[in-house]
């Protein structure tokens, strides 16, 4: 190793979460010296229940592994290009059907004993409250501290978003009654991994009006005198669900409570309404209310949730609660590196960034660690601004080259982005079928992000 070079390899990483755990195992496997800053337990925040590292807060599920579906492809793309964490949670999945559900507890163990074991990666237990000019990468994720948030506000004025986000009950296996609740996955696509909880018509208006009528949490004070002045608002793939409630006494049940494809195999009927439990861990000792993301006090929720049929007598292991989520508005904020325009030396990566979901952040993580280390190897460190040429890193016809894309292309009405089919370009070719059509952009970004390597 050259004189100087170990200096232009030392990096600073914010935040321990999915984007930052990432980011840190692919840099330190790059011979990085990594100093790797996490707050937690010194300071938590109001949705994480551990200090380790890669905490999956919310759902236990990264969704789909098909590849005929955005999520799935999305997670192909990512092993091609060398994905760290994938694997790990490949190692820690629970039944789930066609989806990749993951022990959380046991992912986030596996994950910060890598990291701390890694030579080329220091741990600091200790909250950073102010960014310098020293090269970083600010992965603090949505619940990103007050201090720091401040000191992103005086790099970058005020050009911010915030919103709300819910997650949902957990509940023990053994409280649950397997009389009434039964096991099936929508269609019969696969193994019976999911519980099902069956309304009929007179129990899921009960149990409607009472989601209607029920007692909900305020903002978390800090929440509230900081933020005071921003307009509170739910993103849309995380609303609770007594906000959905409001909405109509038939939006649940053609929503997350939809029965179609659920049919009682007792009975041979569809229910009028179905909730839907996904195992925790691979014991299948506690499940998670599928969709029922909740801002309710938690005395209504025991009430509430109770009523759901097989759920009179649950045991709450977790109850559901609310918390703020923050990003940036990337596009004014970001160049084509996902660094700050007016402060390039520091990477945003994660959901603070404006992508959306947990393999999203993942991938985020992912790009900004490729991006550095492409960016050393053409050695452009003294003049970050030369850089040119990234999007031959990202074809276009890849669900992340376009998730990249949408973080730096100028967008009036900015959110948060998960994977999606929509964000691809066309196929030459015209096709109706909609499974084939899937399978051909999957089979065309495969192949494109296969050339990358070469």
């Amino acid at each position: 190793m050259r004189n100087g070079e170990r200096n232009l390899k030392i990096i600073k990483i914010i935040g321990a979460g999915l984007a930052g755990s990432e980011a840190a195992l692919q840099l330190a496997d790059n011979d990085w010296q990594v100093e790797l800053y996490e707050m937690r337990p010194q300071v938590q925040t109001p949705a994480h229940h551990t200090a380790d590292f890669a905490e999956l807060v919310c759902s236990n599920s990264l969704k789909s592994k098909l590849i005929t579906t955005a999520s799935g492809l999305l997670k192909a793309e990512m092993k091609i290009l060398g994905c760290k964490l994938l694997p790990i949670a490949e190692e820690c999945c629970v039944p789930a059907g066609n989806a990749l559900a993951i022990d959380r507890k046991l992912f986030s163990r596996k994950v910060t004993k890598l990291i701390e074991n890694h030579p080329n990666i220091k741990v600091h237990r200790e909250e950073v409250t102010e960014l310098n000019y020293e090269l970083t990468i600010v992965a603090t994720g949505p619940l990103t501290s007050e201090n720091l948030t401040q000191s992103l506000i005086e790099i970058i004025g005020n050009e911010q978003l915030y919103f709300f986000d819910a997650i949902a009950p957990i509940v023990s296996a053994e409280s649950l009654d397997r009389n009434i609740i039964y096991e099936k996955t929508r269609y019969d696509k696969g193994e019976a991994d999911y519980l099902n909880c069956p309304f009929s018509k007179d129990k899921y208006l009960q149990f409607a009006e009472a989601l209607n009528e029920a007692e909900k949490h305020e903002a978390k004070e800090f929440e509230s005198k900081f933020f005071s002045k921003i307009d509170f608002h739910f993103y849309e793939n995380c609303i609770p669900i007594e906000e959905l409630a409001k909405r109509g006494k038939d939006t649940l049940r053609y929503g997350v409570m939809r029965p179609v494809g659920l049919e009682d195999p007792k009975t041979g009927e569809r229910p009028y309404a179905v909730i839907q439990l996904r195992t925790e861990n691979k014991d299948k000792t506690s499940y998670n209310l599928v969709g029922c993301q909740t801002m309710l006090k938690y005395g209504e929720q025991k009430r509430i949730f109770r009523m759901v049929p097989g759920l009179e007598k649950a045991e709450f292991l977790r109850f559901g609660s609310i918390h703020r989520n923050t990003y940036l508005n990337a596009p004014h904020i970001l160049n084509e590196k996902l660094s700050l325009k007016n402060k390039p030396n520091i990477y945003i990566a994660g959901q603070l960034s404006g992508v959306e979901g947990y393999v999203e952040s993942i991938l985020s993580g992912l790009l900004v660690s490729r991006i550095i280390n492409k960016m050393l190897r053409f050695e452009q460190f003294r003049d970050f601004r030369s850089f040119q040429n990234f999007g031959s890193l990202l074809p276009e016809t890849t669900i992340s080259g376009q998730l990249w894309r949408y973080l730096i292309t100028e967008n009036k009405n900015f959110q948060p982005m998960k994977a999606n089919f929509g964000l691809l370009p066309p196929l030459e070719e015209k096709i109706k079928d909609k499974r084939l059509k899937k399978e051909k952009l999957a089979e065309r970004a495969l192949r494109d992000i296969g050339k990358v390597l070469e």
